[in-house]
């Protein structure tokens, strides 16, 4: 059996205090995980053309006011 699929089981056995505990943690590990990665990204200059084409839709009033 691989990791992944003892952790599985391991969550599918979880009484239901317990499975809201490991949601509530686990929500907070991937949200600071994947803010990790958006820095990085931004960091790396992965986001740049992103970044360029947001100001020039801006610039030239292609945007939609929230």
């Amino acid at each position: 059996m691989t990791t992944v699929q003892e952790i599985e089981k391991a969550v599918q056995s979880l009484p239901e205090p317990e499975l809201g505990t490991f949601r509530a943690w686990f929500e907070d590990f991937d949200a600071n995980a994947w803010d990790k990665q958006f820095d990085q990204d931004a960091q790396s200059g992965k986001l740049d053309a992103l970044a360029d084409e947001a100001l020039r839709d801006f610039k030239s009033n292609r945007c939609t006011r929230l």
